[in-house]
């Protein structure tokens, strides 16, 4: 761990909030990663694109495009085409997402539907969605909308229910929603055929936590989440039968007692040995080795910038985005999961995700 890299470039695409959603971005734009030196840069040969509130950006499995939340009020999703030259098009309108402030998309592992979760706002609850995908990869018609439901204890954050997350298990069984306003991690499955979820069951959280982010370790037997409220890494058994969770250690996301933190990004090593989650506070990396039952910190590293939110692995690094600073940076990991400042970032103006390409 890490495994070797090739020296080639790897092409990342970014995210940024826009200024008609209170950032200073353009949307999508595309970098290069030198692995052998962790330096990033743009790539020249391709150009921006303008896409609102482009706050996550997920890969269809077997086709070159691209899908983008547009986190306004009403919500919309984008899907993007690459071409053989890795120039960017728009692949039809954004679609209408169903819901208000879209903050994370997935595409299903069959490659015909899109999942989305909704945020919500103080006067609209968080829910998830599911769009067809047409044989291009294009958007079609929107298919299922779920509402969730449920509050915690937390004021200005918990009076209602915000869905932050949806992904699928890695047994392609299980579609997983966190919501950080009901403290829940609600579980559904997608019926194949109509694209609706069925909810199976609502995994209740400790109150106050706010889960965020979930990340699979590659055995599919744990799961961790990245808990924004409490500022704490909670390591989790799955149980891929039922889609339920069960806690087992909750630990403290960052050393620093001083700042006010929530964790973001949260990212598993592909070892299984090893996860990584950005604190938008302390403005760190931090680094756990999860190989036993309780999750040990073994480093905190400054994450280049400040809010760091994006987390993504590529090539023997992690590439942070750091909202506040406007800077994409990469880390790279060291055999005992510990990150070392690498290469030179690049500014991206109020980045929040990397996609790998």
């Amino acid at each position: 761990m890490p495994t070797p890299a090739s020296r080639a470039a790897v092409h990342v695409l970014t995210g940024s909030y826009t200024p008609d959603t209170g950032g200073e971005g353009t949307g999508l734009a595309t970098l290069r990663l030198d692995p052998s030196t962790g330096g990033l840069s743009y790539d020249d040969e391709v150009p921006p694109l303008p896409v609102s509130g482009a706050s996550f950006l997920a890969a269809h499995p077997t086709l070159d495009v691209v899908y983008s939340t547009n986190e306004t009020d009403p919500g919309a999703v984008s899907a993007v085409s690459r071409r053989h030259d890795g120039v960017l098009a728009p692949l039809g309108s954004p679609a209408d997402s169903g819901g208000t402030n879209p903050c994370h998309l997935t595409v299903h592992p069959d490659g015909n539907w899109l999942l989305t979760a909704h945020y919500g706002s103080e006067k609209a609850p968080g829910s998830v969605a599911v769009h067809r995908l047409d044989t291009d990869g294009s958007l079609l018609e929107p298919a299922d909308l779920v509402v969730h439901d449920g509050s915690g204890p937390v004021i200005g954050r918990q009076e209602g229910s915000h869905a932050h997350q949806i992904l699928v298990d890695p047994a392609g069984r299980f579609v997983l929603a966190t919501d950080l306003g009901a403290d829940a991690v609600f579980t559904y499955r997608l019926d194949p055929r109509a694209g609706t979820l069925e909810r199976t069951a609502v995994n209740r959280l400790r109150a106050g936590s706010g889960p965020r982010h979930l990340a699979f370790a590659p055995d599919g037997e744990r799961v961790f989440s990245a808990d924004e409220l409490s500022s704490t890494l909670t390591c989790h058994r799955y149980d891929a039968a039922t889609g339920t969770l069960t806690a087992v250690a909750t630990v403290p996301a960052t050393t620093a007692l001083d700042v006010v933190n929530q964790p973001g990004g949260i990212v598993a090593s592909p070892c299984g040995r090893y996860v990584w989650l950005t604190n938008r506070g302390a403005d760190t990396v931090a680094a756990f080795d999860v190989s036993g039952a309780i999750p040990e910190p073994v480093g905190e590293t400054p994450s280049g910038g400040g809010r760091p939110r994006g987390l993504a692995y590529a090539a023997g690094h992690l590439l942070v985005a750091n909202q506040h600073s406007g800077t994409v940076v990469a880390l790279r990991v060291l055999d005992d999961g510990r990150l070392q400042a690498s290469g030179p970032g690049v500014s991206v103006s109020s980045v929040v995700c990397a996609l790998v390409l």
